[in-house]
């Protein structure tokens, strides 16, 4: 294995939380003089320090993308911003070996009282371009951007939209050996997201261009990343192929909800009813759900009144936070005009044709088509076995979600 294009190695970094920066050189000469006239110590009062990063260590070979998931918090955005020189590390030494070009949040790298032509140049001297390169991919990066009628606009009068797609288009146009995306692609719509997942695709697998992308979408990160890192508050809390480290992260997520379902906060609606037990099974083995099991789902309610045009809803998602089925009472026959206060719902379903690994359940009770109460991974299930449809035929999970019954036939010409 090469040298690494991103070299990480024990960075560390600390804010004072309580402590106001100077604003002024007479700031900052009163408050040497308070130093020297209380000590430090005293100077410090009311301060202390909280480490958003701790001895994180890992590198980067070029050409890998590369995924960096965690929790709100866990230090994800402090990493990025730390490599792309945008902040100081207070302990540990990077080594980037190549330009960088950075989407970190709508706003950078812009300067707002220019117009769209001049940043795209801005930025492509930055990057140490000449002017014959950036004009070479100017019109390739203003029809991705899909903004030609505004690309003479001051972007401080572009929408949120417009600004992040010429970003985007930018960083990924002027060809720096290593892009780092944040979260940011989020503000996009739903094609131009799938657009940039396209793109980033093009730039590492063709290009051979490092990226390195921050996502709490895992199935962007599974599809687009042979590699990931989960930071945890502020540490590596594993490093290694997407599937395993995405698989663990998420069994830790869902560890930390294992409290009964009546009892959990992290619910929304309007409360007047909630749903305090699922439970998932197969209707012929129970607790094991074999490929092509029929599912048997029971959630029992407690409400204070009775429901009135009562709906549940289930959603029965893979690892990765990808939706398989849906599931609606409403849309095959209504549960009930009004349901009792207290009671069960069953829903049984026709064979899964999953492929073995780990599913979970979101689900939701309306009325009258308000949200009354909604929980995430409120149940989980695993999918085992070694045959699907008898066929001696089962493909895994990382290749499809579900195997459809099907039959061949062939005739000679």
């Amino acid at each position: 294995m090469g040298r690494p294009i991103i070299d990480v190695c024990g960075v560390s970094k600390a804010y004072r939380l309580g402590a106001i920066g100077a604003t002024s050189l007479k700031d900052e000469m009163q408050r040497l003089w308070a130093r020297a006239r209380q000590g430090s110590a005293a100077s410090n009062q009311g301060t202390k320090e909280f480490w958003a990063l701790r001895d994180v260590s890992f590198d980067v070979q070029p050409g890998e993308v590369v995924g960096i998931i965690g929790k709100n918090g866990a230090g994800k955005s402090t990493l990025l911003k730390i490599l792309s020189r945008i902040t100081q590390q207070t302990a540990g030494e990077i080594t980037l070996r190549g330009r960088v070009a950075s989407l970190l949040e709508v706003g950078t790298g812009f300067h707002p009282d220019l117009t769209g032509r001049e940043n795209i140049f801005l930025n492509g001297a930055i990057l140490g371009m000449t002017k014959a390169e950036i004009r070479r991919k100017f019109d390739e990066i203003v029809a991705f951007a899909e903004v030609e009628q505004f690309i003479d606009t001051p972007v401080k009068r572009y929408s949120s939209g417009m600004y992040v797609r010429l970003a985007f288009a930018v960083a990924a146009h002027l060809e720096p050996e290593i892009l780092i995306v944040d979260e940011v692609l989020a503000v996009g719509d739903a094609a131009f997201q799938q657009k940039c997942l396209g793109k980033m695709n093009q730039v590492a697998g063709r290009e051979g261009r490092t990226v390195l992308f921050v996502s709490h979408n895992m199935g962007a990160v599974q599809s687009l990343c042979g590699r990931a890192v989960w930071l945890d508050a502020g540490q590596v809390e594993r490093q290694g192929p997407t599937a395993e480290v995405i698989g663990s992260y998420l069994q830790t997520v869902m560890a930390l909800q294992d409290v009964p379902l009546g009892d959990r906060t992290d619910r929304t609606g309007d409360g007047s009813a909630r749903m305090t037990e699922v439970r998932v099974e197969s209707t012929d083995l129970g607790p094991l759900i074999r490929p092509t099991s029929r599912l048997k789902i029971t959630i029992r309610y407690n409400s204070r009144e009775r429901l009135r045009a009562a709906k549940f809803l289930i959603g029965i998602y893979d690892y990765t936070n990808t939706g398989i089925y849906a599931l609606n009472s409403d849309a095959v026959t209504n549960v009930d005009a009004g349901l009792a206060e207290h009671g069960t719902v069953t829903a049984i379903t026709d064979p899964i044709n999953l492929t073995p690994g780990p599913c979970y359940l979101n689900i939701a009770l309306m009325s009258d088509d308000t949200m009354v109460d909604y929980l995430q991974h409120a149940a989980k299930f695993t999918v085992s076995g070694t045959d699907s449809h008898d066929s001696g035929f089962v493909p895994t999970r990382d290749w499809v979600l579900c195997v459809l019954k099907h039959q061949w036939s062939c005739q000679p010409l």
